[in-house]
């Protein structure tokens, strides 16, 4: 099993992280760019946390178009690690060099096998460390002077589902969302030397020594009618939903959730055309001083 601090077994994701990825690709790459865009000749980059590489291929995009660099990717899922390793080779071709770290980079001892970066981009991994600001200031410490710490943290929900779907109660994913969130409360409480971070983080990034802490939002928009891959989306991740929030859902709702990820059933999600994706991320940014 490959876990982290969060004791989820993120190799068992692969799939449905890649599929993912593949929905945010345009949005990925618009944001890989907008970062880039201030980087020197020759720049360092390190994809902190990188699971699947979906931002890893959207930055190796961006230096191989921008004439090259070294881009690090670090995961403590090996499995992970290679997935993004392929995806990012691939997108920078021979003038990016992609190498691969398999450490975990909410660790202070993990710095010194990392090299000094002018970006640093973490996206969805902070949250998941029991100190998350001692986590931001680790992760500030691998900038070079003037370099840029990158945090996708947060954002809007995920919005997949029609609001009455015609079994079950409708506003199932408003629902989701608020029992998500007490799942994820007491999976951050059961952690070992968790501590409280209550702040935003263009504050946790300033608190890290950091200089003109910002923040922008991006877009993953598929409407419907859809594609099967966003049915395919649904489908897995209202599934997983199921399965990790079994406790803290009505019986109500987990009886709809079965009826609607059973592909024999007559209200199965994945024959079904109104489906569409629909979410926002924010991104927190900030400069290391020269």
């Amino acid at each position: 099993m490959s876990a982290t601090h969060d004791d989820i077994d993120w190799a068992t994701r692969l799939t449905a992280m890649r599929r993912s990825d593949a929905l945010q690709h345009e949005s990925l790459q618009q944001v890989a760019a907008r970062l880039a865009a201030n980087l020197g000749p020759d720049p360092v980059v390190v994809d902190a946390g990188c699971g699947s590489g979906g931002m890893s291929a959207a930055l190796a995009s961006v230096l191989r178009h921008n004439g090259g660099g070294r881009l690090v990717l670090v995961d403590a899922t090996e499995e992970l690690l290679e997935a993004a390793q392929k995806a990012a080779s691939a997108a920078g071709g021979e003038t990016v060099t992609v190498t691969t770290v398999n450490a975990d980079v909410g660790t202070a001892s993990s710095v010194s096998r990392l090299p000094s970066a002018d970006l640093v981009w973490a996206s969805g991994m902070v949250h998941h460390l029991p100190d998350q600001q001692a986590g931001v200031a680790t992760l500030a410490d691998l900038l070079a002077p003037g370099g840029t710490l990158a945090l996708a943290e947060g954002g809007l929900n995920q919005k997949t589902l029609p609001w009455d779907l015609g079994v079950g109660r409708p506003g199932l994913e408003d629902r989701l969302h608020a029992a998500h969130n007490a799942w994820f409360h007491d999976l951050r409480s059961a952690m070992d030397g968790v501590v409280d971070m209550p702040y935003g983080w263009t504050t946790a990034l300033a608190r890290a020594g950091l200089e003109e802490p910002t923040s922008f939002g991006y877009l993953v928009e598929h409407p419907a009618p859809t594609s099967d891959t966003v049915r395919e989306h649904v489908v897995e991740h209202l599934a997983w939903m199921a399965e990790i929030l079994h406790d803290y859902l009505a019986s109500d709702d987990r009886d709809t959730l079965a009826e609607l990820t059973d592909p024999a059933g007559s209200h199965y999600l994945g024959a079904r055309d109104d489906l569409f994706l629909l979410s926002a991320r924010s991104v927190y940014t900030a400069r290391r001083p020269h």
